[in-house]
């Protein structure tokens, strides 16, 4: 797989992307809703930037019934996983990136599908 640094750079400079990048890099997948909820976005405004994210081939994903599953494309290259976890380090502490985190925590006795509703 072949991500420019300008296709990279472009792709983090917007707030959702990158919110997403970094929960998607935290856990081995998300459905869309997990991310809205995670987010505090419409499911419009997050899909839109998914689809962008699957175009440049950031992420992928796989569908389950109604529900599309994104995670970070498995072929990224190693420079590309090396800031994504450089970017994590240096702003997981702080909001809204580690409320985003808490926010896919689920509440005890829940189970992911519970949160899709």
């Amino acid at each position: 797989m072949d991500v420019s640094a300008e296709t990279l750079y472009t792709a983090l400079a917007h707030p959702t992307r990158l919110r997403c990048l970094l929960l998607l890099r935290e856990t081995r997948e998300l459905c869309v809703c997990e991310l809205t909820r995670a987010l505090g976005a419409s499911q419009p405004h997050v899909s839109r930037h998914l689809a962008h994210l699957r175009e440049i081939g950031l992420v992928s994903d796989r569908r389950e019934g109604l529900w599309i599953h994104y995670r970070l494309h498995p072929d990224l290259p190693a420079w590309v996983k090396d800031v994504l976890r450089a970017t994590a380090k240096g702003v997981g502490h702080a909001g809204p990136y580690a409320s985003d985190a808490a926010a896919l925590e689920p509440s005890p006795g829940r189970v992911k599908a519970a949160r899709c509703f």
